[in-house]
């Protein structure tokens, strides 16, 4: 007999289960097909070597308190004025998670009197700090600038005296297309708005240099941008870019940066190392290019499916339960691909998000295609 005081907890847990929508870890197996580690840097020698290195020169483990306390290493520090010249902003503001980082920036700049237009499918994290915002927020439709055009125009229409804040991701983490940014940046600068871009998914892979898709947008006192370190980095944290008033400003108002022990030194060693490793090693995202491009071809091929053009290839179900045997029976054959199912993505949307990174090679990816579309006719019988 389940004791009352958890029943609630429980019968939420067996509504999630009848939907088909109840979480569950499921280990690491298989052939990489569903990670962020786009460049296969999560297990580099040299990254290893780096932080390793930290250590024999004494370099904690922990930071032991918050920045604003004793938690403010030199290795933060150096990574932040790294990543500033790298990525062309100003200044640079490490966070412990891109979760965090995107609470902290949505929760804190936008002011009471503002209004925050954000993209459809933006990530949760930025729908946390949303929330959490003092300021008006309205969703646009995905990618439809005229949509993102009109709420401005409505919210002055009604009186909105504030500044705009366009919200969107480079790169979308599930649909894998792209943004029209110089489109946004055009429509911030016409209504005296700011933009925020979340480069999460093109950090490291897209761009000059592998700066994101928002390369030469950088140093606008108007833009904002958000460059995780645990994906094509692959290291852990987060790094806020924009100029010096903002992240002078995010220090002394971003709870989620003020009351958070700092992350720890020999993360910020390891993502110097990793945005070393994209100035020494240009072939990584040369080849990068190349293998995600054969994979969009051979998604096409097989499956008579569209690519997205990018290393994130939906293939939609729709159904949640027929997503999650799918990939099951992926992960049987031996390649770990998951499904991905409301309220991650709209409804009726299920599917199965194949990612593609340097852990595979080509002819994983053919063996894997060909996979699929056995167990998708097996499926259909």
């Amino acid at each position: 007999m389940m004791p009352e005081h958890l029943a609630r907890y429980a019968k939420t847990l067996s509504g999630l289960e009848r939907k088909r929508r109840r979480r569950a870890l499921v280990p690491q197996g298989g052939i990489d097909f569903t990670s962020n580690d786009y460049l296969g840097l999560a297990n580099s020698p040299r990254i290893r070597s780096a932080i390793a290195e930290a250590l024999e020169r004494g370099v904690a483990v922990g930071s032991g308190g918050s920045r604003l306390l004793r938690g403010n290493h030199p290795e933060h520090e150096a990574l932040e004025a790294d990543a500033a010249a790298f990525f062309g902003t100003g200044r640079a503001l490490y966070f412990g998670s891109g979760y965090i980082a995107n609470t902290a920036l949505f929760s804190t700049l936008p002011q009471r009197g503002d209004l925050i237009v954000h993209d459809a499918l933006i990530h949760a994290s930025a729908h946390e700090g949303i929330a959490a915002s003092r300021a008006e927020a309205v969703a646009a439709r995905h990618n439809d600038v005229a949509d993102f055009e009109d709420a401005i125009a409505r919210w002055r229409k009604d009186g909105g005296m504030g500044h705009p804040w366009i919200a969107v991701e480079s790169l979308y983490s599930m649909d894998g297309d792209r943004a029209p940014l110089a489109e946004l940046l055009g429509l911030a600068e016409r209504h005296d708005g700011f933009v925020v871009i979340d480069e999460a998914h093109a950090t490291g892979a897209f761009g000059s240099g592998g700066r994101g898709l928002a390369a030469g947008m950088e140093g606008r006192d108007n833009v904002i941008l958000l460059h995780t370190c645990g994906k094509a980095l692959g290291v852990s944290g987060a790094l806020i870019g924009a100029c010096s008033v903002i992240c002078d400003y995010l220090v002394n108002r971003a709870r989620s940066f003020i009351y958070s022990t700092a992350p720890s030194p020999l993360m910020a060693a390891g993502v110097r190392e990793a945005l070393k490793i994209l100035v020494d090693e240009p072939e990584r995202r040369t080849e990068f290019a190349h293998l995600r491009t054969f994979a969009n071809a051979q998604l096409t091929a097989v499956l008579g499916i569209e690519g997205s053009g990018s290393q994130i290839l939906p293939v939609m179900i729709g159904n949640n339960s027929r997503a999650m045997r799918i990939a099951a029976r992926m992960r049987a054959e031996g390649f770990d691909i998951r499904a991905i199912r409301p309220p991650t993505v709209p409804e009726g949307t299920a599917r199965l998000r194949i990612a593609i990174t340097l852990n595979v090679d080509r002819a994983a990816i053919v063996r894997m295609f060909d996979a699929l579309a056995t167990v998708f006719i097996e499926e259909a019988a």
